[in-house]
């Protein structure tokens, strides 16, 4: 009995794997999509060119002064154009430090305010207390400076001289050859300062950053509140972990936009300070001076020249605001990144 054996069948090979190529669904965009793409692309590039032709405005109507005065217009002191001998170190000095005095003042505030509201505030009376916040960010600017020239001036000057007498070993809180004992020296003294021109800039401020801040800690994770609470954290606790890690990039956004106004603000420290064109480090002292307060003095009485030196302070003032923008932008873009990893 003979067995047959049967040749080996040969298994074909297999054939390789086809890479996988992912589908996109939707490819063929509509004729409403791209007329909102294209209106999102000319808005973005009609904000960018204004922005340019602003810039560039300033630099051609600053450049007779800039000219004539070289790099010293970054470090001499006194304002007089039509002298030639005119800068903005004082001025520039002073703008920096009542916008340190504001965004000091009004960060906290606006921080305890937005973690009140999205926190801690009953909701029968959350919505109001939002509505009263965004009503104070519309009050112009003007009523600030009334408030701060008529009200707070008066009222402040025995903080001031508090802050002299207790910190008076840190030299901003120095006030050179006042006696804080006397009350007619506290009352010509401390007035009219860049420490009162600062808390006006930060009332007005304040209601900004709180909006921005609140909004952003109302987007925190849902349940990642609820676990942190199920696993025993205590209300701060969980703020502290959850709510302001997700809103670093809104409390510095917040931050920075404050800066901004701050740096910028006219009418209120026009109103409040009293303009020394020097540089002056001492903010309970009285005397200050900014750009924009500068250039809201000085416009209606100046010469050709004098116009362009004034020209030349507003573009120092418009490119230090483009590049603090620019810095909150990148380290807000960090912290987002952070989170998302």
């Amino acid at each position: 009995m003979s067995a047959t054996i049967e040749a080996p069948r040969t298994i074909p090979p297999a054939a390789p794997d086809e890479p996988d190529v992912p589908r996109r669904l939707g490819t063929r965009r509509s004729a409403s999509d791209k007329a909102f793409r294209a209106v999102l692309l000319t808005s973005g590039a009609a904000v960018l060119a204004i922005m340019g032709f602003v810039g560039a405005f300033l630099l051609l109507r600053a450049w007779d002064a800039l000219s004539q005065a070289g790099w010293s217009f970054l470090t001499t002191q006194a304002w007089e154009p039509d002298s030639g001998n005119f800068g903005i170190a004082a001025i520039l000095v002073g703008t920096i430090l009542i916008a340190t005095v504001a965004v000091v003042v009004a960060v906290p505030l606006a921080l305890g305010v937005a973690l009140y509201i999205s926190e801690y505030a009953p909701t029968r009376i959350k919505q109001s207390l939002v509505s009263i916040v965004d009503l104070m960010a519309a009050i112009p600017s003007v009523v600030f400076g009334l408030w701060g020239f008529f009200f707070l001036q008066g009222r402040i000057t025995d903080l001031a001289r508090w802050l002299s007498t207790t910190f008076g070993w840190f030299p901003p809180f120095q006030v050179p050859g006042s006696d804080p004992s006397d009350p007619l020296a506290t009352a010509t003294v401390y007035t009219s300062s860049t420490f009162i021109a600062g808390l006006v800039v930060a009332m007005m401020i304040a209601p900004v950053v709180a909006s921005i801040m609140r909004e952003v800690f109302t987007q925190a994770p849902v349940g990642e509140r609820e676990g942190a609470l199920a696993l025993g954290s205590t209300r701060w606790g969980m703020i502290r972990r959850v709510v302001l890690p997700y809103g670093k990039g809104g409390i510095i956004g917040g931050t920075m936009l404050g800066l901004g106004r701050a740096l910028g603000e006219t009418i209120a420290v026009y109103m409040i300070i009293s303009p020394v064109f020097a540089i002056q480090w001492h903010v309970l002292a009285n005397g200050g001076s900014s750009v924009s307060s500068l250039i809201a003095l000085r416009y209606g009485e100046s010469t050709p020249f004098g116009m362009s030196a004034l020209m030349a302070a507003g573009l120092a003032l418009f490119l230090m605001t483009l590049v603090i923008n620019f810095a909150a932008s990148s380290v807000v873009a960090r912290s987002r990144s952070g989170a998302s990893s």
